[in-house]
């Protein structure tokens, strides 16, 4: 058997990854987000079983941080981020990075699409299963937004953060 020659380590990888269990992937992954002395961004296969690994992620994050009071916010704007990336964006893996700066807490989901979220402003009644996830995060973020990257965007949300003095 020959070796497509296009094929890349890379690509190598990507298959690893989206072999990995969502317990697997936690496992893999957990301590890199928690530590606040190396922030670092940690790719999810873009599946709809990714959105409750990044739940998870996020809580551990926040727990060690000790961050209780935005527990339910954090999984909850988590969630809509992680999954607007997978229905969107085309790309294989998704990026989660949490990150603690003095004031502030912010998780940031990135993918390989340059289109950039917009805010749709729905009508109340009915309500529907589908386009309200920026709404709920821009009714509950302290702040959120998007940036464009040289591979993609990467969309956030910032929650305050009461430092203990």
């Amino acid at each position: 058997m020959v070796a497509d020659a296009s094929w890349t380590p890379f690509q190598d990888a990507l298959a690893a990854l989206e072999r990995l269990s969502s317990g697997e992937l936690e496992q893999m992954y957990v301590g890199r987000l928690c530590d606040r002395t190396a922030p670092g961004e940690v790719r999810l296969p873009s599946r709809p079983e990714s959105c409750p690994v990044a739940r998870r992620l996020v809580l551990a994050v926040l727990e060690t941080w000790e961050l209780h009071q935005h527990l339910e916010v954090g999984e909850l704007l988590t969630s809509e981020l992680v999954a607007n990336a997978v229905r969107h964006a085309a790309g294989r893996t998704v990026g989660l990075q949490v990150t603690r700066k003095p004031g502030w807490v912010r998780v940031e989901v990135r993918d390989s699409s340059r289109a950039l979220p917009c805010l749709i402003l729905a009508e109340p009644l009915p309500v529907t299963e589908r386009g309200r996830g920026l709404q709920v995060v821009d009714d509950l973020a302290d702040r959120w937004g998007a940036d464009l990257l040289p591979r993609g965007k990467g969309v956030w949300f910032e929650l305050k953060v009461r430092e203990r003095v």
